[in-house]
């Protein structure tokens, strides 16, 4: 994937920079780990077909879900929320048919983090420079119709801005501001991405944030923390 990355930035006549943040969606990283299933060789079990039943889906797609999930959050209209084996609470634990090949689907890497830190560390090496590394996906929103392209994985970056203890411009102490910069670059660059324009990756540059690699890992809110759970 490294080469691939490479390659491109030399046919776009971009040059890599210290400090740039490239965003590369999640399903060019299954896709390069395997993660892509043929529904096919799969088998659903009762549970799926009664949940592929009520919310009318395809049983083999509700097996997957299950088998990448540790708990199912809620079913309804159609839809499946799960949390994942990732940590994530998300449709359908994150099981997609697009952009895969009919007849196929792409799950969601196993550990987004160490796939966002393998890539940087090798495009690092191969630029001697420094960079981050986000993988993005897709997610819907509570209480919002619409999604928005977030981090599920991210290497060479802090996730979050810090700004306990700062004052704003009246004198106010700032407490739980905490903004989730790496979202904020995964959505900006879903601009550029978009969903049919078989752009991959983008490259983001002139973003301040400070080098970390706590990963999104780290953003998971503990469920004893959780007021909705």
């Amino acid at each position: 994937m490294a080469g691939l990355v490479i390659a491109s930035l030399k046919t776009t006549r971009v040059s890599l920079k210290n400090n740039d943040v490239l965003v590369v969606k999640h399903k060019i990283v299954s896709k390069s780990e395997g993660r892509v299933v043929s529904l096919d060789g799969v088998v659903p079990g009762s549970r799926a077909k009664d949940l592929a039943e009520s919310e009318r889906k395809d049983p083999r797609l509700v097996e997957l879900m299950l088998r990448e999930a540790v708990r199912v959050v809620r079913v309804g209209h159609g839809v499946i929320i799960t949390e994942t084996t990732q940590g994530f609470v998300c449709a359908n634990s994150g099981v997609d048919q697009s952009n895969v090949g009919r007849g196929l689907v792409a799950l969601l890497p196993k550990n987004p983090d160490l796939s966002a830190r393998r890539l940087r560390r090798a495009l690092e090496k191969a630029s001697g420079l420094k960079i981050a590394v986000v993988v993005s996906d897709t997610f819907g929103r509570p209480w919002r119709l619409g999604q928005t392209d977030v981090a599920i994985g991210c290497s060479g970056i802090d996730p979050l801005m810090k700004y306990f203890g700062r004052k704003d411009r009246f004198g106010y102490s700032l407490r739980v501001t905490e903004p989730s910069v790496v979202d904020e670059i995964a959505g900006a660059a879903e601009l550029v991405i978009g969903k049919l324009n078989q752009i991959p990756a983008a490259l983001v540059r002139g973003i301040a944030y400070t080098r970390g690699d706590s990963g999104v890992k780290s953003m998971i809110l503990p469920h004893e923390m959780d007021l909705f759970r």
